[in-house]
């Protein structure tokens, strides 16, 4: 299921754009839970269970971090639960805070994780390649640094063991000897394809004035549906945000804007623009088993 993957790499960027915006900015709890939801939502679609599952796995324990980490150096708030032994209080602001703080981490996370599956350094690179050609090869470049990493470093793990060279047998000096000489392969190997990377792109002529290249993109007219339908939802939730209705406290004392149509309105507009790629699978699929 990778119907939005299909779309042309400029409603994805915008896609993620907006979402990766709002989710980092609007700290409101729903805002917070509709991101988290959706791109939890998004990743079981995108990549199916098992790594949806380990995603999850890793989340939870950033948001219980924070949770936790946040309360011992932020003491604001009225609500005070308990006191440390060093005299600062434990205010259950502070506490809502870290939760909320965690949250918005991992929705980040997660969407960043989606981001990487659905925009591929081509499309990244078709996109910016001429308007900003070093630092397009660049970022492209980093995106898939750690991927390559963890691919290689099985790869390197693998032919090692081979060897004898297993860094889970033997003593602790001959694991971290193993250890020391993956790394170091690792190391020369990935700062050699990034040369190498380099040299190729250079000699094809990529960022010279005038360069043409080929793409396989094209902007149909489900492209510029989608589009409008995002920059609606992202207009609408813009407007909610300097109109007031996502207005939110932590500090001193934890409150939100009271609940009216208006801004359940906007929320839905939230909710649906985050899961407009979630709703064009769904619609997919419908239309296949339609067929069938």
């Amino acid at each position: 299921m990778n119907e939005f993957k299909s779309y042309h790499p400029f409603v994805n960027f915008i896609y993620f754009l907006c979402v990766i915006g709002f989710s980092m900015f609007l700290m409101h709890p729903l805002s917070l839970g509709i991101a988290l939801l959706c791109a939890i939502s998004y990743t079981f679609v995108l990549k199916g269970k098992k790594s949806a599952f380990r995603s999850i796995l890793m989340i939870i324990p950033i948001i219980l971090i924070t949770a936790v980490i946040n309360p011992l150096f932020n003491h604001a708030g009225v609500t005070i639960l308990e006191y440390f032994p060093s005299g600062n209080p434990l205010t259950a602001e502070s506490v809502c805070y870290g939760i909320a703080a965690g949250t918005m981490l991992a929705a980040v996370i997660l969407y960043f994780s989606c981001y990487n599956a659905v925009m591929t350094s081509d499309k990244f690179i078709y996109l910016f390649g001429k308007i900003i050609p070093t630092l397009s090869l660049v970022f492209s470049m980093i995106l898939r640094f750690v991927p390559n990493l963890i691919s290689r470093i099985k790869e390197i793990t693998n032919t090692q063991k081979t060897l004898g060279r297993d860094i889970s047998k033997g003593s602790i000096i001959k694991r971290l000897k193993c250890a020391m000489r993956i790394l170091s392969i690792l190391v020369t190997w990935s700062l050699e394809n990034a040369i190498d990377t380099a040299d190729s792109m250079k000699s094809r002529g990529y960022g010279l004035p005038g360069r043409t290249a080929y793409s396989n993109f094209r902007f149909e007219r489900r492209d510029v549906k989608v589009l409008l339908w995002m920059l609606v939802l992202s207009g609408i939730t813009v407007a909610g945000i300097f109109g007031g209705y996502l207005s939110y406290n932590y500090f001193p004392i934890f409150e939100v804007e009271q609940f009216t149509p208006v801004s359940c309105f906007i929320h839905l507009s939230y909710f649906l623009l985050c899961m407009t790629p979630i709703i064009i699978e769904w619609r997919e699929e419908y239309r296949w088993k339609a067929i069938e």
